[in-house]
């Protein structure tokens, strides 16, 4: 009885994640492509980038706790070796995702200390 409810839920569930992860990342896109158009493309707005990369690892989030979800429906070995692949992908992408916030996080704001010591100074 309870095995079969958890087989009806849990993929709905698992779905539901997998929607918002998508949902997010097509919001932030637009956003950001908007965000650029406006700009006429100019690539220099470091700030951009972050907002983005911080909304593709929370997509990911989403998408890696569906797959987490789903181990408690798994009824065979294949179906355990291509969720495990999937799931240590998706962690090496959020770990990358997140080194790459990190080091954008400290170019822009050693950027903007360059930016505001050059305006003391030219004062």
């Amino acid at each position: 009885m309870l095995e079969h409810l958890i087989s009806i839920i849990v993929p709905n569930l698992a779905h539901m994640l997998e929607l918002i992860g998508v949902f997010i990342v097509m919001y932030s896109a637009i956003k950001t492509f908007f965000r650029y158009a406006f700009r006429f493309f100019k690539f220099s707005d470091e700030t951009v980038k972050i907002e983005f990369s911080q909304a593709l690892a929370m997509a990911l989030e989403f998408k890696l706790g569906a797959e987490i979800l789903k181990t408690l429906v798994i009824r065979t070995i294949d179906e355990l070796i291509i969720l495990a692949s999937i799931v240590v992908l998706r962690a090496a992408l959020t770990l990358i995702i997140h080194w790459e916030i990190e080091s954008d996080s400290k170019r822009c704001n050693h950027f903007a200390e360059l930016k505001e010591a050059n305006k003391v100074k030219n004062k």
